[in-house]
């Protein structure tokens, strides 16, 4: 599977500062210091509607990270998959008669544009889950036969007691962990189970439904967290520097990902740091697709609006925050970016080297985007109201947004 373009990066003056990331785990900041390469895993979605406004905030989120590390001179290793076979998406096209797979490409490819359209930087490997199925059977077959997983009927469950580390991603009571099950995906009230909390890894064959050689395990389909797991470890390996994704995924998604890599290898952490963007709302509600209360990103664009201005309104609300989209929230990005555009339009202004540091400082510091915005505001006011004789800033300046915040000015 094929990612999206890449926008050019423009080179800035200087170095980038060590990026300090709030980590679910640990529930605190964390300096992360990879090292020549930096690895992310970001998970990515299940295609059966389009990009909305929060999926385009969790993934604008990583996309800061990958540009706060490119500052630093690093290389970037960015591995995103696409759950393209899953049940909502199944259910969706029984309910619009489509052929699942034909939704799919189609609602992959609308991803591929909006993601292009808000310059985000693509993945140096985008990876969808039928394609890593050969890979991800193994892993279930060796988990059975160590005796981490167990068959229950035809289907395959991961036994989270194999796990010592159990627990340590989102670190949720054991009542907190079965609500939240229910809710994203689990099944804890399945008869059989030996733990209510333990995910599927194989779902074996269902009638009227597709399913793939699963070797010894019978036909069927994986999981959703062992999809994750295969792609992760097969391109990144285990220790990799951030996962990443939006908050709702912390538990089961996370947590569960976790624990099958760590028995899978023996080795502990899985991933170095858990960093979970928050909930983008809509009248009061978290937006989601079973509520229906989505505004995409694609919508948007037919309407008109420059992409630079939804990244814009992105980008005022700290990642980490869960806030709700307005009329208001856009007529104030798209107010920002023509008085950005302005400012740098003219032939010179007000020195921008302190401004460059401020933008790097502020993303640095778990990606305070807001604190990034506020201090372009005030050199482009500072432009408005006296200019200045520094016929290199405003290039800098167009040059600085671009790069660490993915503006094009």
């Amino acid at each position: 599977m094929h990612a999206w373009p890449a926008s050019d990066v423009p080179a800035l003056p200087g170095t980038g500062r060590a990026l300090r990331l709030h980590d679910t785990a640990t529930g605190g900041p964390l300096t992360i210091d990879p090292g020549p390469v930096a690895r992310i895993y970001v998970c990515g979605i299940t295609p059966y509607d389009a990009t909305h406004l929060g999926h385009a905030a969790t993934y604008n989120a990583f996309d800061l990270v990958q540009r706060v590390w490119l500052d630093t001179k690093r290389q970037v290793e960015y591995v995103q998959n696409v759950t393209d076979i899953d049940d909502p998406l199944l259910e969706r096209a029984n309910a619009t008669g489509d052929d699942w797979t034909e939704l799919a490409e189609r609602e992959t490819a609308l991803f591929r544009e909006d993601m292009t359209a808000l310059r985000m930087l693509p993945p140096a490997h985008y990876i969808g889950a039928v394609e890593a199925i050969p890979g991800i059977v193994p892993l279930i077959e060796r988990l059975r036969d160590a005796g981490a997983a167990y068959e229950l009927g035809t289907d395959v469950y991961f036994s989270v007691a194999a796990d010592p580390d159990f627990g340590k991603v989102s670190n949720l009571d054991a009542e907190a962990m079965r609500v939240l099950s229910a809710e994203r995906g689990g099944d804890p009230d399945r008869p059989g189970k030996k733990n209510p909390l333990d995910p599927m890894l194989w779902m074996g064959a269902r009638e009227g439904e597709p399913s793939w050689d699963g070797g010894s395990l019978g036909p069927g389909r994986p999981g959703w967290h062992i999809e994750c797991v295969a792609i992760a470890l097969d391109h990144l390996g285990m220790g990799f520097d951030v996962q990443g994704g939006g908050s709702d995924l912390a538990f089961p998604h996370h947590e569960m990902g976790a624990s099958h890599a760590q028995v899978l290898t023996g080795e502990y952490p899985y991933a170095k740091a858990y960093v979970h963007a928050g909930m983008v709302a809509l009248h009061g509600e978290k937006m989601s697709k079973s509520k229906g209360n989505l505004v995409f990103v694609s919508a948007l664009r037919r309407d008109g609006v420059d992409p630079a201005a939804i990244r814009l309104a992105l980008l005022a609300h700290h990642y980490r925050s869960d806030w709700e989209w307005t009329d208001a929230v856009l007529a104030e990005a798209v107010d920002r970016l023509g008085r950005w555009r302005a400012a740098v339009s003219r032939p010179d202004g007000p020195a921008a080297d302190a401004l460059l540091e401020e933008i790097r400082e502020a993303l640095a510091d778990d990606l305070d985007a807001p604190r990034a915005l506020a201090a372009v505001d005030r050199w482009a006011a500072a432009q408005e109201a006296d200019g200045g004789t520094d016929t290199g800033a405003p290039g800098l300046v167009s040059r600085a947004v671009d790069a660490l915040l993915g503006v094009a000015l």
